[in-house]
């Protein structure tokens, strides 16, 4: 029988665009590799942020960010994917082989949706409220595209998750390691991972996000860069279950699918994971999960001027993170069998 699959170009297109997704430090901690009939994703382990993530959980949350991008981008190029996660378990880096139909039909959203991977970055500056109304409706999105719990947190839990981002910084104050780690990915000319300092808030707007990762300052300036005074955006919470790799990958495509619904409706964003790195302050933090469970991101959404807006970083190459082990060709007749 025969099975239809997309051509190489094709494949490229969507991978492109699925590692636009977010990833820890920019690390990128994915591989691709394309056979016959499937789409393999793995982890990679040598991209790992070991002192901020020991235990690979926000590895795998990044794979899942970029196993939902890759969804949306096949559905706007008129693929539907048929994802079966850790299909050598929970151990393997192999995290999840997609297959393919000829058969998906993009909606309007679907492309505001690529469109929204292209031009989303993490803007690390204070923003203004949005509506409750619009955030319930971004938030009701994305729990339509994760088993995922997603929850609006409400003003009272701010001061949770600034108490939960002192005892993170108290912990890692004197953690050379940790310090040491987060200056070789941020705040300097990284090539095509890690964070641009051009992308991270200046010492005096990073100060007035009281729910923030200390990063080093970063060199934003001019018109547009005066965001409000007091950062007041709403903080959205991804919690899960239970705490395993299967869990982790559902946060990342909740995380995902969070980020392009709120770059949608023109939204600032920024993830939050400072929180849920240390087990004291992801202790505290778990205190805000609906019908508990355990925190794996928060996302913090607001409103800023468009001017002033950081571009989205750098990326690897496609073809530095994409392996074909087999062309596939682009003549409709010459289909691979099973």
């Amino acid at each position: 029988m025969s099975v239809r699959v997309p051509d190489t170009d094709v494949v490229r297109m969507a991978v492109a665009l699925a590692c636009r997704a977010p990833s820890v430090h920019n690390s990128q901690p994915w591989r691709w590799t394309y056979g016959t009939t499937a789409l393999d994703l793995c982890s990679d382990t040598s991209r790992a942020v070991r002192s901020a993530d020991p235990s690979g959980r926000q590895l795998v949350i990044s794979c899942g960010a970029a196993l939902h991008h890759l969804r949306v981008a096949f559905t706007a190029l008129k693929w539907s994917t048929d994802v079966l996660t850790l299909p050598e378990g929970g151990r393997s880096e192999r995290l999840a082989t997609v297959r393919f139909g000829h058969d998906a039909r993009p909606a309007s959203h679907d492309f505001d949706l690529v469109s929204a991977i292209r031009r989303r970055s993490s803007d690390r500056r204070p923003f203004a409220p949005v509506d409750d109304p619009v955030v319930e409706r971004i938030v009701a999105a994305t729990a339509a595209v994760s088993p995922a719990t997603v929850t609006a947190l409400d003003v009272p839990a701010r001061s949770v998750l600034a108490e939960a981002t002192e005892q993170s910084a108290a912990q890692r104050r004197y953690d050379s390691a940790y310090h040491e780690e987060l200056s070789w990915w941020t705040g300097h000319s990284t090539g095509a991972t890690g964070v641009p300092a051009e992308a991270l808030a200046t010492a005096e707007q990073r100060d007035r996000v009281d729910v923030g990762r200390r990063f080093p300052a970063g060199t934003r300036g001019g018109a547009g860069a005066h965001p409000p005074t007091t950062d007041r955006s709403t903080v959205v919470l991804i919690s899960t279950s239970d705490d395993d790799t299967a869990s982790w990958l559902a946060a990342g495509e909740a995380l995902s699918a969070l980020l392009l619904e709120a770059t949608v409706h023109r939204f600032a964003t920024c993830p939050l994971t400072h929180v849920t790195e240390v087990a004291r302050s992801r202790s505290t933090v778990a205190g805000l999960v609906p019908d508990g469970g355990y925190p794996q991101a928060l996302v913090r959404i607001g409103a800023t001027p468009d001017e002033g807006r950081p571009k989205p970083t750098p990326r690897l190459p496609t073809d530095a993170v994409l392996t074909v082990a087999q062309v596939i060709s682009r003549d409709p007749n010459r289909f691979p069998r099973r």
